[in-house]
């Protein structure tokens, strides 16, 4: 370690007086900075310790994306039906949107852009892929709307989620259909009396009956009293409390419970709505959860040789955007749903088993071919929601570097938060030296902070850091404070130039 280097020396007092201002000593932190282009260790502190990542597990997950499917992978899903489309508009069975675990069947705008996420109606994809299909003559569906997400084993939640995870979009459930990011928006309004039951409106609208809700009209004055519990059932999302009377609408997301019941029923509605008429019902087509053997472990199977058959009749097809939009997005909103996303994909395409076991097979191959030290990540599902989820600063910085370096690198840092700029450290370090010189994945889930990622000093030097503080007791702004006390050190007082050193 350089720590001879007088700006090293200055950099180490800066923290340690950052760290007694923001009374987080007594935290658990682990800090190691190397220099991008020698590889030469700066500074460390508990690098071979292990830290809850959070959404540091992210930086993994879509760095084995790019380098098993490639930054121009893209998605299928289809709307098709094993029955023919006769001349006369009619479709003698059942119409199946099939989901390939696109993370975008959405209204999300791509590529990413910063405070414009998203853009018209929600359902807007199903529309256009209705709109396909009547295009193409469909006039009737004599059977059932299936929506079939057993492209990936049937495994909404990832293990070690916690029960309260699953209320909210950042906890909801994975799906090979995933219909507005397998969320709800909730609109919440008083009714015209008290005592009266308010009025609830959901987009998508066909998600309204997927969970339940109790709440008043209070009398007016005072503030909107809402929870979110869990009953028994299968919807077991219940929204209960009151609103006051001529209060403002409340507006809330919640996690759907049964994204694929809902996208059927978005669909017939959808068809309904163009003239199409539906004589069957909306369904949903799972496949069996993931098997596991005697001794639990999962079990995996490459691919089986296909036999020949007659095609579906393929009524629509939406191609998604190249996969290296859906990993900006990912990165720059953190997003969890993505990650899952992209972490069963990878096992579906290995191996012909879309589960997380399968992806989490795949990724401790790619770790070790990446040079990580053996163990140094330990991860136990795709967005780092689970608490079980263990990193070093050695293993993730070991992790970043090699990612540089590969053909894809350039365009895996670019889908990284800037600080003061964009994406979850968009007001981060404003006003500072910082803005616009780290390129980082943040990471926060209850009493854990992460930041690691890539830096250029204002003296000039690359950096790769890692950056984690676990247990710590703060609340709010004051956890991101004391990281960013670290971080906007780094970027002020280090600083050695490479001549040779290519820009970032």
């Amino acid at each position: 370690m350089s720590s001879s280097r007088a700006d090293v020396i200055r950099f180490r007092d800066r923290v340690a007086a950052s760290l007694r201002e923001t009374n987080s000593e007594r935290a658990s932190w682990g800090i190691l900075i190397t220099d991008r282009d020698t590889g030469q260790t700066l500074y460390e502190v508990n690098s071979d310790h292990f830290f809850t990542p959070a959404s540091n597990a992210k930086l993994v997950v879509t760095a084995l994306a790019l380098a098993t499917l490639g930054p121009d992978y893209k998605f299928h899903t289809t709307l098709e039906s094993n029955a023919e489309l006769k001349d006369n508009g009619r479709l003698s069975g059942d119409l199946v949107l099939m989901g390939r675990g696109d993370p975008d069947i959405s209204n999300r705008r791509l590529p990413y852009v910063v405070g414009a996420e998203h853009e018209g109606a929600v359902d807007r994809v199903l529309a256009e892929m209705v709109d396909q299909a009547a295009a193409g003559g469909l006039k009737q569906v004599e059977g059932d709307i299936i929506a079939d997400d057993s492209y990936f084993p049937y495994d909404p939640y990832p293990a070690d989620w916690t029960i309260g995870d699953t209320f909210f979009r950042f906890g909801a459930p994975v799906s090979a259909i995933a219909f507005n990011d397998n969320t709800i928006s909730v609109e919440v309004m008083p009714a015209s009396h008290a005592g009266e039951l308010a009025t609830i409106v959901t987009q998508p609208a066909a998600a309204i009956d997927s969970f339940s809700h109790e709440i008043n009209t209070a009398p007016s004055g005072g503030e909107p009293d809402l929870a979110v519990v869990r009953e028994p059932g299968k919807d077991f999302v219940f929204l209960r409390g009151t609103i006051p009377l001529g209060h403002e609408p409340v507006f809330l997301d919640l996690a759907m419970t049964s994204p694929g019941e809902t996208a059927a029923l978005t669909l017939k509605q959808l068809l309904e709505a163009r003239g199409v008429k539906v004589v069957g019902a909306a369904q949903v087509r799972h496949s069996p959860p993931p098997e596991t053997t005697a001794s639990g472990d999962p079990v995996l199977a490459r691919p089986a040789q296909k036999t020949a058959g007659p095609p579906n009749t393929v009524l629509a097809d939406h191609v998604s955007a190249p996969l290296i939009e859906i990993v900006r997005v990912t990165n720059k909103i953190s997003h969890n749903l993505h990650a899952e996303l992209l972490l069963r994909t990878v096992g579906q395409e290995n191996f012909g088993v879309g589960s997380t076991a399968a992806g989490l097979k795949i990724e401790r191959e790619f770790l070790h071919q990446a040079g990580v030290p053996d163990g140094d990540i330990v991860l136990s599902d795709g967005s780092g929601l689970s608490r079980e989820d263990l990193v070093t600063p050695r293993g993730i910085v070991a992790l970043l570097r090699y990612a540089s370096k590969q053909p894809w690198g350039a365009q895996y840092i670019s889908t990284l938060p800037i600080a003061g700029v964009d994406g979850t450290l968009e007001n981060r370090m404003k006003g500072t030296p910082a803005v616009g010189r780290i390129d980082a994945k943040t990471g926060e889930v209850e009493h854990v902070r992460a930041l690691s990622g890539f830096a250029t000093t204002v003296g000039g030097e690359r950096l790769v850091f890692s950056i984690f503080y676990n247990n710590n007791p703060l609340k709010g702004t004051e956890t991101a404070a004391a990281i960013d006390a670290v971080a906007k050190a780094m970027v002020e007082t280090l600083g050695v130039a490479h001549p040779a050193a290519k820009p970032r």
